[in-house]
C-alpha cells in the first residue's frame, strides 16, 4: 500500500492507495509544532478507524510546501511505517520538462498537479488549485510545466474582509441563493462566489490563448467543485488530482 501526503500551508491531505485504487482520503490541519509521534498516532488512529493494516504500507511519498513539517513527517515514516519517504522536488522525475527560471522555487504541489493533469487529461492544460492560495499551473502541449500564476486564496480574502471592516461578519464560501444579495451575508457570499469565479474565468481565458487550441482546465482543492459548477470555462473538478499525481510520480520512480 502506498501512502501519499500533500502538506500544504493549511491542511495535510493524505491518501492510501492499493495500486490505482484510493482506499481512503483524509485531511488534517497542518500544525508546524506537531511531533513525529503525534503525526504517527493520528495516522495510526485513522488506520484503525478505517480498518486498514499499518503493516501493509510499503511506500510513502510526500509533497510539502511547509519545511517545518518535513523532518517530523520523515521521522514518523521511519518510526511508524519503517520506510523512507520520497519527497517531491524539482529534481524528481515527474514526467514533465520544467520550464521555470529557477525550478527549485516551484512548490512541490504545483509540480505534482501539473504531472497529474498531463497524465490524466493530456495537454495543454491548466490546473486551478484552490488552497491557501489559488494557483494556476500550466502544462504545454508538448508536456512541459511552463509556470503559472499565484493569487490570494478564498479563506485569506474572507479573513481580510472580516478583519479590516467594522461591521462585516465572517461568512462561509458557498453558492448564493441569488446573484443580488438582499442582506449583508447574502451580498458578501454573492460577491465572493461570483468574484472568484469571474477572476478564475478571466485568468483561464487568457491562459488558454497562450497555451493554444484544445486546452483544458481542471479545478482541484477544497472549493474546486463549487467553482466548476458556475464557471464558464472550468468544467472539470477533480478533488483527488494531487493525490493521483503523487501516486503517478511514485510509480514512475519505481517502474
Amino acid at each position: 500500500m502506498l501512502l501519499a501526503l500533500d502538506a500544504g500551508n493549511t491542511n495535510i491531505t493524505i491518501g492510501a492507495f492499493e495500486k490505482e485504487k484510493l482506499h481512503g482520503r483524509w485531511r488534517l490541519r497542518t500544525i508546524r509544532e506537531q511531533t513525529a509521534d503525534e503525526w504517527g498516532i493520528l495516522l495510526r488512529n485513522i488506520f484503525s478507524l478505517w480498518k486498514l493494516d499499518l503493516a501493509a504500507v510499503d511506500g510513502m511519498i510526500i509533497s510539502s510546501v511547509v519545511p517545518a513539517v518535513d523532518q517530523p513527517l520523515t521521522s514518523m515514516c521511519e518510526r511508524y511505517f519503517h520506510t523512507q519517504p520520497l519527497f517531491v522536488t524539482a529534481t524528481t522525475d515527474i514526467g514533465l520538462t520544467i520550464r521555470y527560471d529557477s525550478p527549485r522555487e516551484v512548490g512541490a504541489d504545483r509540480l505534482v498537479n501539473a504531472a497529474a493533469a498531463w497524465f490524466k487529461y493530456g495537454g495543454p492544460a491548466v490546473v486551478v488549485d484552490l488552497g491557501t492560495t489559488i494557483n494556476f499551473d500550466c502544462v504545454s502541449a508538448d508536456g512541459a510545466f511552463c509556470g503559472g500564476l499565484i493569487c490570494p486564496g478564498i479563506a485569506m480574502s474572507i479573513g481580510g474582509l472580516f478583519a479590516q471592516t467594522a461591521r462585516l461578519p465572517m461568512v462561509d464560501f458557498r453558492e448564493p441563493v441569488q446573484l443580488i444579495g438582499t442582506n449583508t451575508i447574502g451580498a458578501m457570499q454573492s460577491g465572493l462566489y461570483y468574484g472568484f469565479t469571474g477572476m478564475i474565468d478571466g485568468i483561464v481565458e487568457r491562459v488558454f490563448a497562450e497555451l493554444g487550441p484544445g486546452a483544458k482546465a481542471v479545478a482541484t482543492g477544497g472549493h474546486g467543485h463549487l467553482i466548476a459548477r458556475s464557471s464558464r470555462i472550468v468544467k472539470i473538478a477533480d478533488e483527488n488530482l494531487t493525490l493521483d499525481g503523487l501516486r503517478i510520480i511514485w510509480e514512475r520512480s519505481h517502474a
